[in-house]
């Protein structure tokens, strides 16, 4: 059975075609999809190249595309799904929905004044997509006009404001079963209709109007959450970009043992990539872990014999990644690390092969974890797992599989299903003691990109870390 694309538990079978027929669904604009998502295998010893991103004008022609498959391919399938009749997304400038993000142009950076949005779902299962304030998003929406007459006492509650009017005659003219507000205590990417614009919309409705919303989370986040196979070839340029700039970072090109400060790093992986045109949604992390104590104070010095860990996370077209990497600084006579940091990664490595083997589509994330974990200690490997949605958010919307401290599950985010056609960070660690430390413990942290294709079947987006990065 296909797992449906409710992303809640469910004992009920989907009455609708399966993810993989939505999102490969014959489009003029969807070219060979399949092959779009088609995993790679890169060999280890291939190094990773920087990836140019193209001009900013042909970026936005990429995403402008993007974003027409998705509210023509995606949406109207979730809509149907959930039987959501009515979406109304209604926000001001600077306090914007995070569906925003999601449903306009690459060449849109804000809210306008205010502007609403209303999606309809027709019998024919089609989506009409109206805008009252903003713009058309590159025609993705139809600017909303009124057919009446204007009137010429309106009511209290709609004077001096003739977009409420407008939304209140639009609705009443399509006369929606139900009406889906992003209203919710648990979801943020569910929760964007702020508490000030809600009493205003909740005003211009009216109570009879008011009495058909209900609360459908699933919308937003799902939305928010699945990914087109088109995006793919992009991302994992972006990702060997990654991969390139974190070698580089760990390499005697720029660390100098001795000399360089974990700071120095930092600031340079920062600066490396807005060279190249990216951007990042949080501060490059440089650590060490070594054999001695690190000092608690000061600036931390890169020294011979230290294991390097980062977490770097970049931005290009609204893709986001985050990846943790490890190094190693090679001592005087060494030619690798030592066995006990070798045996680290590998227990890292056989966790991420672990996790990847319990994703199975329609299973909550606290199942993948509990099962996870319970392999995880019949292999006598010490870790802990703490994995997360990836794609236009940073952290993405969907289905946590574990937090570092909750191990024994995630109440709400945990609950949520693992749907197909959706990218995740596999972030995790395996601590190991190491014998040429004493016996002292490494803890291997790493993060990779990895996706569930249109089937559910996971792959790593570039490549998963197995060898460490070397500082001669």
């Amino acid at each position: 059975m296909k797992p449906r694309l409710s992303g809640w538990p469910t004992t009920t079978r989907s009455p609708f075609p399966p993810l993989a027929l939505l999102l490969l669904a014959t489009s003029p604009l969807a070219a060979s999809p399949l092959a779009a998502q088609e995993p790679v295998r890169i060999p280890d010893d291939v190094p990773a190249r920087i990836q140019a991103l193209p001009s900013l004008r042909e970026q936005a022609a990429e995403q402008q595309r993007w974003l027409e498959l998705r509210v023509g391919r995606v949406l109207p399938r979730l809509m149907e799904e959930y039987g959501v009749r009515m979406w109304i997304l209604s926000m001001r400038e600077y306090a914007e929905d995070p569906v925003f993000w999601s449903i306009t142009s690459p060449t849109t950076f804000a809210a306008r004044r205010r502007s609403i949005y209303v999606f309809t779902r027709r019998d024919d299962g089609t989506v009409e997509r109206l805008a009252l304030g903003g713009t058309s998003q590159g025609g993705v929406f139809e600017a909303y006009r009124s057919t009446r007459p204007a009137p010429t006492q309106p009511t209290a509650e709609l004077v001096g404001n003739e977009q409420w009017r407008l939304l209140r005659e639009l609705v009443e003219d399509r006369d929606p079963e139900n009406i889906v507000l992003n209203i919710d205590p648990d979801w943020a990417f569910s929760d964007g209709l702020h508490a000030g614009e809600r009493e205003a919309l909740e005003e211009a409705l009216g109570p009879e109007l008011l009495g058909r919303v209900k609360r459908e989370p699933r919308l937003a986040m799902n939305y928010i959450a699945l990914r087109l196979p088109e995006m793919m070839p992009r991302y994992r340029k972006i990702q060997e970009t990654v991969h390139a700039v974190i070698s580089h970072a760990f390499s005697n090109a720029v660390i100098t043992p001795g000399e360089t400060t974990i700071e120095d790093v930092e600031w340079w992986m920062r600066q490396r990539v807005r060279d190249l045109g990216y951007t990042v949604w949080f501060q490059a992390n440089v650590d060490v872990q070594r054999a001695g104590e690190v000092p608690s104070s000061g600036p931390t010095v890169i020294e011979r014999g230290d294991l390097l860990w980062t977490d770097f996370g970049v931005v290009a077209l609204n893709l986001h990644t985050d990846t943790q990497h490890l190094g190693y600084v090679l001592r005087e006579g060494e030619t690798g690390p030592p066995a006990g940091l070798q045996q680290c990664i590998a227990n890292s490595n056989r966790l991420q092969d672990i996790l990847l083997e319990h994703m199975e589509p329609g299973l909550s994330g606290n199942t993948i974890l509990a099962n996870t974990l319970a392999q995880m200690q019949a292999e006598a490997i010490n870790g802990t797992v703490y994995t997360h949605p990836i794609g236009d958010h940073g952290h993405g919307a969907g289905p946590l599989i574990g937090r570092w401290d909750g191990q024994e599950g995630v109440p709400v985010r945990g609950d949520a299903l693992l749907l197909p056609s959706t990218w995740h960070s596999i972030e995790l660690q395996a601590t190991t003691p190491i014998p040429e430390w004493g016996g002292k413990p490494a803890s291997c942290r790493q993060e990779e990109e990895a996706y569930l294709d249109t089937e559910g079947e996971r792959h790593w987006t570039f490549r998963r870390q197995s060898r460490f990065h070397l500082v001669w």
